[in-house]
């Protein structure tokens, strides 16, 4: 299996989704998956790890660069295009993904996707519309810079699609509670948010 090991800012944000993968997690789904490095850090903590990514040339790379790996298969399609099984995954998360997307829509599916008790994982980026906005995001410039510097020789993208959020910080937070009531927001320094999310049995 070759090894691709890298640093960015939605990289830095993988520990969030590692830590919510529940005990014995048998299958796990990453939506979005770009590359499949996520894929590649999950499949240890999972029987079996299914990375979905629309865009055929990342596939493409996922899949050459987890070779060797046989708990880990990537489909080709995007999220609300998949005929995916409800309630078959244990774990299900999305890193820089979902504003490529349907909020709603994106969050509904993988929603119906999990397992009663399973576990969801959302990092994604928001856009910013007031001046408490801009003031946090400012607060994260000099947390950037100490962290490009401490990771300059491992700082690198996988050269997937780019797109602007949409939606603003608030947005996202009141519309993440409507449809997972209950779930964890927390908004991060390097310009990102988590959201966590357990199912309810």
């Amino acid at each position: 299996m070759a090894t691709v090991e890298y640093w960015n800012h939605n990289v830095h944000y993988h520990g969030v989704v590692l830590r919510s993968v529940p005990r014995g997690c048998r299958e796990a789904l990453d939506v979005g998956c770009g590359d499949g490095l996520l894929v590649r850090r999950l499949a240890p903590r999972s029987a079996h790890v299914t990375g979905l990514d629309r865009s055929a040339e990342m596939i493409a790379r996922a899949r050459r660069l987890s070779e060797g790996l046989g708990n880990v298969d990537f489909v080709h399609a995007g999220l609300l295009e998949c005929d995916l099984p409800d309630g078959h995954y244990d774990f299900v998360c999305s890193v820089a993904a979902i504003h490529h997307m349907d909020f709603t829509k994106a969050l509904t599916a993988m929603r119906e996707t999990l397992r009663p008790g399973g576990s969801l994982a959302v990092v994604g980026l928001a856009r910013n519309a007031t001046a408490r906005d801009w003031a946090y995001s400012a607060l994260g410039v000099p947390v950037h810079h100490v962290h490009r510097l401490r990771h300059r020789r491992r700082a690198g993208e996988p050269a997937a699609p780019l797109v602007d959020p949409a939606m603003t910080w608030d947005e996202v937070r009141d519309e993440a509670l409507r449809v997972l009531p209950g779930a964890l927001f927390r908004r991060h320094l390097l310009f990102r948010y988590s959201l966590v999310w357990r199912k309810p049995r």
